[in-house]
């Protein structure tokens, strides 16, 4: 495979789930780590995506004060977006985690509702405070920072959330299968997402159709643990009919 080829294939893994590991590019690729080290390390020189530690993200998903950067599907993201602001009523406690589609939904959020944030996404802190004029609360869910991810994980973090029942939670998600459910790269962000579903008594996920039918290493629930997926497509898109089989709400 010629190296122009494996960078696309590369982009398009960032770009589709956020954060990628290079042990999972160099299967996809069947190339050495080594390979898919230099690749990821080139790619970064070239501001194609950001480096982390064992892995890669993709440049809009954790960079929210620079609102020029290209962020991958806006169209759809804006779209789902749109859908989920529906799903909120005044007074709501909402959970939300971080993520490029819940960090486009956090900016149309109606400034005038009275809501109530926590979150353990610092990027997602910082966006939710971004606007003076809103009448939100927002609380920070502290604990050990994820540098690829830039959200809390570990034990204070998920004691914390064992105090709140919140009434909805838009769940950050980057795999989701029928039969795998919902899954990470990450053991301690597996962890911290799935105390994120036992605290809510709602779980949304906002995720476009590219990431369905996908999974990874990490089970953090099964795919019944949704409540609501919002997707691009219409509602009665046939893509769809295997997780509206699950009796999970599609939007």
């Amino acid at each position: 495979m010629e190296k122009l080829e494996r960078h696309q294939i590369i982009l398009n893994e960032v770009h589709i789930h956020n954060r990628v590991l290079l042990t999972d590019l160099s299967g996809i690729l069947n190339v050495s780590m080594d390979t898919v080290r230099r690749d990821v390390k080139e790619l970064d020189k070239f501001n194609k995506l950001k480096k982390v530690h064992g892995g890669a993200v993709s440049n809009g998903f954790n960079i929210i004060t620079d609102r020029s950067r290209d962020i991958y599907e806006q169209a759809s993201k804006t779209k789902i977006a749109q859908k989920g602001i529906s799903l909120l009523k005044n007074g709501d406690v909402v959970l939300i985690s971080g993520g490029s589609t819940n960090l486009e939904f956090a900016k149309l959020i109606p400034k005038r509702m009275d809501l109530t944030f926590f979150t353990p996404s610092l990027p997602m802190a910082i966006e939710l405070l971004d606007s003076i004029s809103s009448r939100y609360d927002v609380f920070f869910v502290g604990g050990k920072l994820s540098r690829g991810s830039q959200l809390a994980t570990g034990g204070s973090s998920i004691n914390i959330l064992s105090e709140i029942t919140a009434d909805i939670c838009f769940l950050g998600t980057g795999y989701l299968d029928v039969d795998k459910g919902i899954t990470e790269t990450d053991w301690e962000i597996a962890q911290m997402k799935k105390a994120m579903i036992y605290a809510s008594k709602r779980v949304i996920a906002l995720t476009i159709s590219k990431k369905l039918n996908t999974f990874n290493r990490y089970k953090i629930y099964n795919i019944k643990g949704l409540d609501t997926l919002v997707t691009e497509l219409d509602p009665d898109n046939v893509s769809l009919d295997k997780y509206r089989a699950q009796n999970i709400d599609i939007l």
